[in-house]
């Protein structure tokens, strides 16, 4: 199992950025894909899921009505468009996926909110 996420950089507080999550060595149309961020000193926190058919999402309370996830499953890609992003949305932001029990992680992708 392999996740490369994409995407990320500096953007100024109120604008917008678009991650990917290539995922690659599993059957990706079958399973549930989310993504995670971890900010400088803090626990790492889920922000969005999406299930196998892309018919059923969850944000966490923060991302709710600025954040979508999406897939495509014809490109085994997952993405998560930011608008509105806030000085506390900097973090490396992890594409996960649970796979036969165990977690897989990409190496995250660094946003930075900032004027």
């Amino acid at each position: 199992v392999q996740l490369v996420e994409s995407g990320g950089g500096l953007v100024q507080p109120g604008g917008s950025l678009g991650l990917s999550c290539a995922a690659s060595g599993f059957t990706f149309s079958s399973y549930v894909m989310s993504w995670y961020r971890q900010a400088p000193g803090k626990e790492r926190e889920l922000v969005a899921a999406i299930n196998s058919a892309a018919d059923s999402t969850n944000y966490s309370d923060s991302a709710k009505g600025r954040f979508t996830i999406s897939r495509d499953n014809a490109k085994n890609t997952v993405y998560l468009q930011m608008n509105d992003l806030k000085p506390e949305d900097t973090a490396v932001y992890y594409c996960k996926t649970r796979w036969r029990g165990v977690d897989y992680w990409g190496k995250g992708t660094l946003v930075t909110v900032s004027s």
